[in-house]
């Protein structure tokens, strides 16, 4: 089983852009399948994007298609998640996530780091 940390999170501008990396324990990465989630101020946590195992197939939320980016190193066991044009409703806490399964299920048996604040100012 993984561990998740997340890091990269800050304050941007509208407009402007912020890389998210996800680095994970462990010498199984490679065997899951990653996922950013994000969760506002008083709302549910709501998908965003997700990855397959070898990099090769990516899902993506209609609100950040065109300008959210993921990508995966399995050497280094990081997933990443590029943002850009960030908006201010993109403003939330951004969680990265592990799951067996293509397409993930985001079950019980998911994995989840926790958490690094992004804020985008208008």
């Amino acid at each position: 089983q993984v561990q998740l940390v997340e890091s990269g999170g800050g304050l941007v501008q509208a407009g402007g852009s912020l890389r998210l990396s996800c680095a994970a324990s462990g010498r199984t990465f490679s065997r899951y399948a990653m996922g950013w989630f994000h969760q506002a101020p008083g709302k549910e946590r709501e998908f965003v994007t997700s990855i397959s195992w070898g990099g090769t197939g990516t899902r993506y939320a209609d609100s950040v298609k065109g300008r959210f980016t993921i990508s995966r190193d399995n050497v280094k066991n990081t997933v990443y998640l590029q943002m850009t044009s960030l908006k201010p409703e993109d403003t939330a806490v951004y969680y990265c996530a592990a799951d067996l399964g293509w397409p993930p299920s985001w079950g019980t048996t998911s994995i989840w780091g926790q958490g690094t604040q992004v804020t985008v100012s208008s």
